[in-house]
């Protein structure tokens, strides 16, 4: 018969160093590293430097990123703390689509009233720029 390889679908796994991210909960939006697995269902995560406690956290409360750091199982906070600075994850993390767009989100939440109509009038004005643009465009062809 034939032999197909099979390749494999996830990535990002739930192991000792992933980096997460917190997506619900007094933390949410706070990078944590992954630093034991409690059962099938919670991880024991840590956040030295964005202010995230040592605590057991749902799986269903992470999203996994792509950075992954390399620390043993139940590596205290200091040693983290010196793990994640040394990878230089956030930085890294902040210049991801994901982190843009969060950040971009946090900033539209922000606006008030005023500037919220400052952005569609802007927005307005792109878009006559780029319709006249189409068509002459159009017109060449």
């Amino acid at each position: 018969g034939l032999h197909v390889e099979e390749k494999m679908v996830y990535t990002k796994f739930v192991e000792i160093g992933r980096i997460a991210l917190l997506n619900c909960g007094k933390y949410v939006g706070k990078l944590v590293v992954i630093v034991d697995v409690i059962d099938q269902n919670r991880a024991l995560v840590d956040g030295p430097s964005t202010g995230v406690p040592r605590m057991a956290a749902n799986f269903k409360s992470l999203y996994l990123t792509d950075f992954k750091v390399k620390i043993q199982h139940s590596t205290r906070s200091k040693g983290v703390r010196k793990v994640l600075e040394e990878a230089d994850i956030l930085t890294k993390w902040n210049e991801t689509a994901c982190a843009k767009k969060m950040a971009q989100r946090r900033l539209r939440k922000g606006l008030s009233d005023f500037d919220r109509f400052k952005v569609k009038i802007l927005k307005q004005q792109k878009m006559r720029i780029v319709r006249g643009e189409v068509k002459k465009l159009k017109k060449q062809n």
